[in-house]
C-alpha cells in the first residue's frame, strides 16, 4: 500500500468514525437556545396549566428557557399548525390535548392545514383529566343506570351541553347516547364555563364535564355525580361509580395531553424530549402539582408507544363521529 493510498484509507475511516459520532454530538449539544412550547388554547385551561407545569422543570433539566407561546383558536388547530410547518429541529414543541386534536382530524378532515398522523411525532403522553356524568338535581334519577333509563324513556326530553364540537365534553355525551340508544337534546356552548352555569341554574339538564371544573358544584350539592368515564375510579371522586362499572364496560373517555415535534425532527432529539419529560412525570414533586391540577399522569412511554397512542386515539373517535353523524358546526 503506498503512503498516499494509507494516508486516505485513514482519513476515510476518521471520516466515518466521525458521522457515527455526529448523532451523539446532537444529543449533547441540544439544546443550544430556547425553546418555544407552543399551548394551543388560551392561557387557564388545562393545556396550559399541564405545559406550564412541564415548561418550567423542562427548563431546568435542559439547561435552557422552555418558553409557553399560547397559540389559541379553530379548536387548537391554529397552534397545532404552527408547530406543524415549524423547522423540525427541537426548537419548537406542541403541548397537545391529544383527544381533541384526533376528533378534530375527523370532524374536519379534508379541510385542516395540516395532518395530525403525517406533519406532527408524538414524543410522550403525559397524562389525562378524567371526566364525570352530571346532572342537575332536577332529574330525577340517583345513579347512572337511571339515567341511561331515564333518557331511553323519556325521548327528546334529556338536553345535555357540551363545551365545544370536538371537545371530550362532547365526545363522552355522544358515546352515552349512542350507547344507551336515547334520542336527547345537545345544547352546545362555547367553552365549559357558560356551559356549567346553564347546568347549575337548570336551562340544560347533563354533561360530561371535566372532574376539576365539576367538583366543587359537586361537593356543594349543586350538581349530581353518577359516573366518572375512566376504567377505575379516582381519587377526587372515589365514592362515584366508573361508567364501566354502572353500565358499559368498554367506555373510557379522557381527555389526554401530550408532547409532539414537528415530524422530520431527528430521533436522537425525540429521545431526548421523550427522556426528560420522562423523568418529569416520574417526579414525585411533579405528580403531586399535576394531580392538585386534576391531572393523573401516566407512566413514560416511549415515542413509538405514545405514537400509537394517538393513533388509537384518531381511529376511536373518527368510528364515534361516523356512528352518531356529529359535525363541526353543532
Amino acid at each position: 500500500m503506498t503512503a498516499i493510498a494509507s494516508f486516505l484509507r485513514r482519513g476515510l475511516c476518521a471520516a466515518a468514525a466521525a458521522a457515527a459520532l455526529l448523532p451523539a454530538l446532537a444529543w449533547a449539544a441540544y439544546p443550544d437556545k430556547p425553546i418555544r412550547m407552543i399551548v394551543p388554547y388560551p392561557p387557564g385551561g388545562a393545556t396550559d396549566v399541564i405545559g406550564r407545569i412541564v415548561a418550567q422543570r423542562l427548563s431546568t433539566a435542559l439547561g435552557q428557557q422552555v418558553v409557553v407561546d399560547n397559540r389559541g383558536g379553530a379548536g387548537g388547530n391554529i397552534g397545532a399548525d404552527a408547530v406543524a410547518k415549524a423547522k423540525p429541529d427541537g426548537y419548537t414543541i406542541l403541548m397537545g390535548a391529544m383527544t381533541s386534536h384526533s376528533t378534530m382530524a375527523r370532524l374536519e378532515r379534508g379541510k385542516l392545514p395540516y395532518d395530525l398522523q403525517k406533519d406532527l411525532t408524538a414524543v410522550q403522553v403525559v397524562g389525562y383529566v378524567p371526566l364525570v356524568f352530571v346532572v342537575h338535581p332536577s332529574v330525577p334519577v340517583q345513579n347512572f343506570g337511571q339515567l341511561v333509563s331515564y333518557a331511553r324513556s323519556n325521548p327528546g326530553k334529556l338536553t345535555y351541553a357540551s363545551s365545544g364540537a370536538g371537545a371530550p365534553q362532547r365526545m363522552a355525551a355522544e358515546m352515552f347516547r349512542l350507547q344507551a340508544g336515547a334520542d336527547m337534546i345537545h345544547v352546545p356552548y362555547k367553552g365549559s364555563g357558560p356551559a356549567m352555569n346553564d347546568l347549575v341554574g337548570g336551562q340544560v339538564l347533563m354533561m360530561a364535564e371535566t372532574v376539576p371544573a365539576a367538583l366543587q358544584q359537586v361537593k356543594a350539592g349543586k350538581l349530581r355525580a353518577l359516573a366518572v368515564t375512566t376504567p377505575q375510579r379516582i381519587s377526587m371522586l372515589p365514592e362515584v361509580p366508573t361508567v364501566a362499572e354502572a353500565a358499559w364496560k368498554d367506555f373510557d373517555v379522557t381527555s389526554t395531553f401530550g408532547v409532539l415535534v414537528p415530524a422530520g425532527t431527528p430521533a436522537d432529539i425525540v429521545a431526548r424530549l421523550n427522556s426528560e419529560i420522562g423523568k418529569v412525570m416520574q417526579d414525585a414533586a411533579a405528580r403531586e402539582q399535576f394531580l392538585q391540577q386534576g391531572v393523573y399522569v401516566l407512566a413514560p412511554q416511549t415515542p413509538a408507544l405514545a405514537a400509537e397512542r394517538l393513533k388509537g386515539e384518531i381511529a376511536k373517535w373518527a368510528r364515534v363521529i361516523d356512528q352518531t353523524g356529529i359535525r363541526a358546526d353543532e
